[in-house]
Parts: C-alpha cells; sequence; structure tokens
C-alpha cells in the first residue's frame, strides 16, 4: 500500500540517526560492517536480505516490514519508539523509499552504489550520536529527559572506548613500531 510505502520511507530517511538508539553500544558497530550478515545499506528489498528493510513474499494483511539492524542490546521500547515515530514521519510527509533493490548489495561496487543513492549506516557510535543529534523526529520521539541522559551516557561511553589501548592494538602495533 501507498501507506506502507510512506513507512518505509520514513524508516530509511531516519535509520542513520535512530540507529543510535538501536544499536547503542560500542560492540554494537562491530557487526554493522559492509559484506557481513548485519545490513549497513540504507535501502529495501522484497528479495533479499542484504537491504537493511526487507519486506517478505507474503501479502495482504499479512505483509510487513522487517526493519534488520537492531542488535540485541537495544531497549526494545526506545527502539521500537524511534522507528515509529520515523515511520510515522514517513506516511505524515509522504516519503519515497525509492526503488526497491533486488540484487545483492554486498556484492554491489561502491560507484554503483553511489549510482542507486544507497547510503550507509554510521560506521561507529559516535557517528550515530552526531545524526541522532540532527534528527528533530527521533530527538521527539525521545523527549528531553531520555534524550540528554542518553548522550551524556553514550558520550561517555564512547570517550571512555576511544581512550583505551586495545589488546588488538598492542598486538598490532608494539613490536612493528
Amino acid at each position: 500500500s501507498k501507506t506502507a510505502m510512506h513507512y518505509t520511507g520514513g524508516i530509511l530517511r531516519h535509520a542513520k540517526s535512530f540507529v543510535a538508539i538501536t544499536n547503542p553500544l560500542v560492540n554494537s558497530y562491530k557487526r554493522l560492517v559492509p559484506g557481513y550478515e548485519a545490513p549497513v545499506n540504507v535501502a529495501w528489498s522484497m528479495r533479499n536480505r542484504s537491504p537493511l528493510v526487507r519486506v517478505p513474499a507474503r501479502r495482504g494483511m499479512g505483509t510487513r516490514i522487517e526493519v534488520r539492524m537492531p542488535d540485541p542490546s537495544c531497549n526494545p521500547y526506545l527502539a521500537f519508539a524511534v522507528m515509529l515515530a520515523s515511520g510515522l514521519d514517513g506516511v505524515k510527509n509522504r516519503m519515497d523509499p525509492g526503488e526497491p533493490v533486488d540484487r545483492n548489495v554486498f556484492k554491489m561496487s561502491e560507484r554503483e552504489k553511489r549510482r542507486l543513492r544507497i547510503e550507509q549506516l554510521p560506521a561507529n557510535l559516535s557517528e550515530a550520536l552526531d545524526n541522532l543529534q540532527k534528527d528533530d523526529v527521533v530527538k521527539d520521539s525521545l523527549g528531553d529527559h531520555i534524550l540528554r541522559h542518553f548522550m551524556e551516557a553514550k558520550r561517555a561511553e564512547w570517550s571512555e572506548y576511544i581512550s583505551r589501548v586495545q589488546p588488538w592494538e598492542v598486538e598490532k602495533y608494539l613490536e612493528t613500531y
């Protein structure tokens, strides 16, 4: 239906912002890597699982969309609130999700993705928080109190993470440099 298409358009439009809520840990972004199972491509499809949103084959009253990037660590109440607000914004503003991408996005070149206007989700929590801070629809769905405390906690988490030397870094660089 047109309503479902607009809803999907809203999900795609706001995904780069609400990913901070649906993928709230530093570690969440280690599974959102191009070429793996978790989708990083902001697109939709009816035939494959590489885009962010999948519309399974069943039609009629059983039709649904699957938003495939939420991490199991997310607060489900906040995740559903931001996804619902995003989808409803799409319905309200008649957002077009674009054409479905029925080929495997993982196998496309960067040039082909640009031609099809397929964007990628943020690569880390800090980028996701920056996007969240700019998106009034997603921010308003959380309310000032939750947004302020969430942003403070996650910015502190990011600062702590980037200030620590990880075992991989020691193993990789200690003897080399």
